[in-house]
C-alpha cells in the first residue's frame, strides 16, 4: 500500500509539473493566431486610436496580427459582453474605459459583472477633462463661479454628451461636492455639446482636454480649472479644481482587459509587452499629441483602479439619479 501511494504521489507531482510546463509553453508561444481586441465605441474615437496604435505595437512584437473590431453601443456594453462570453484564451480582449466602472452602477439589468468577469490586464492612458465656460460667463474662476451659481441657483445650463459619460459625471461630483445647482443639458455626442457651449447656448461643460483644447487656446471658451489631480503640461496656466474644491479629482482611464480566468501567463506576457510599447518614445509622443498621459502599471494596479473607480462613480450615479441616455 505503502508503495502504490508513493507510486500515486509520484505520478501526481509530475503531472502538477507536466501541467506547468504546458501552461508556460502555452504563454511562450502564445499568440499563434490573430488577437481582437474588440472596442466598444466606433471607429474614429479616443479609445479606437488608443487601441490600434497599442494594438500596431502587439502585432509587431508577438508576430501575429491584432486586429481592432469595433463593437459599439449601450454605453460599451456590448463590446464588453462580447468578451466577457468569448473563451479565456488570449485571444479576445476588451479595450477597457471609464465607462466600465460608471457602468456598474448605472444599468440596472447588465449580463454581466465587470469586475467579477474580467481580468485586467494593463492600464495604458489617462486623459484630462477641463471645466470650461463661455467667454460671456461672468466668472474667472472656479470660486467665483460657485458664487454666481449659488446666487443664480438653477440658472446655469451645464451640456454633456449625454446622460452617464465621464462629462456629465464630472459635472454631477462638481455638483455633490460644491453644492452648486445646475440644470444638465445632454446631446448626443461631445461635438455637438460644445458647439452650443461655444454658442453660449449653454454655459459650463467638463468637457475632455483633447476635445477643446483648440478652443481654450484660441480664447473661444475660457478654462476655469482641471479636473486631474495635476496641472496639465498642455495648459500649465489652468489651475485644477481641487486646488478650490480639495479632493475633487476626474480623468478619463483606459486600458485593456481579457476574459476571466485567462492564464497569468498570458495576462503577464501581454502586460509586458504592453508596458514596453508605453515606453516607447514614439508612442508616447503620439499619446501626448492625442492629450493622453502614459499610465502603465501591473494588472493588480489596474485591478485596484478599476474597483476603486466603480465605488467612487457609484455614489456620483446615485446622487444625480442619472439613467441611460
Amino acid at each position: 500500500m505503502k508503495l502504490l501511494r508513493r507510486q500515486f504521489l509520484h505520478l501526481a507531482a509530475g503531472a502538477a509539473v507536466a501541467s506547468t510546463i504546458s501552461r508556460t509553453a502555452t504563454a511562450q508561444d502564445y499568440p499563434t493566431r490573430p488577437v481582437r481586441i474588440v472596442v466598444g465605441t466606433a471607429a474614429g474615437g479616443a479609445a479606437d486610436i488608443h487601441a490600434r496604435l497599442i494594438g500596431q505595437w502587439l502585432s509587431e512584437r508577438l508576430g501575429q496580427q491584432f486586429v481592432i473590431e469595433n463593437r459599439p453601443g449601450a454605453g460599451n456594453n456590448i463590446g464588453t459582453e462580447v468578451v466577457v462570453r468569448a473563451p479565456a484564451d488570449g485571444y479576445a480582449l476588451i479595450m477597457v474605459a471609464t465607462s466600465a466602472a460608471i457602468n456598474a452602477t448605472l444599468y440596472d439589468n447588465l449580463g454581466f459583472n465587470f469586475i467579477r468577469d474580467i481580468e485586467p490586464v494593463a492600464s495604458m492612458i489617462r486623459v484630462a477633462n477641463v471645466m470650461e465656460v463661455h467667454p460671456s460667463f461672468p466668472a474667472n474662476t472656479v470660486p467665483e463661479f460657485i458664487a454666481y451659481a449659488k446666487a443664480n441657483p438653477g440658472k446655469i445650463n451645464m451640456a454633456s454628451p449625454g446622460a452617464g459619460t465621464l462629462i456629465h459625471m464630472a459635472g454631477e461630483l462638481f455638483k455633490m461636492m460644491t453644492g452648486v445647482n445646475m440644470v444638465h443639458v445632454p446631446y448626443r455626442g461631445e461635438a455637438p455639446a460644445l458647439t452650443d457651449l461655444l454658442g453660449g447656448q449653454v454655459q459650463v461643460m467638463f468637457s475632455t482636454l483633447p476635445g477643446s483644447i483648440e478652443h481654450v487656446r484660441t480664447g473661444q471658451l475660457r478654462a476655469l480649472g482641471m479636473t486631474t489631480a495635476a496641472r496639465s503640461d498642455a495648459l500649465p496656466h489652468v489651475p485644477t479644481i481641487g486646488e478650490f474644491v480639495p479632493g475633487y479629482e476626474v480623468s478619463g482611464w483606459q486600458g485593456i482587459g481579457a476574459p476571466k480566468n485567462t492564464s497569468a501567463e498570458i495576462v503577464a506576457k501581454l502586460n509586458r509587452e504592453i508596458n514596453a510599447g508605453l515606453a516607447d518614445p514614439q508612442i508616447t509622443a503620439r499619446l501626448a499629441a492625442l492629450g493622453s498621459t502614459v499610465f502603465s502599471g501591473s494588472p493588480a494596479d489596474f485591478g485596484k483602479l478599476i474597483a476603486d473607480e466603480t465605488e467612487k462613480w457609484a455614489k456620483v450615479v446615485k446622487f444625480s439619479g442619472a439613467r441611460p441616455g
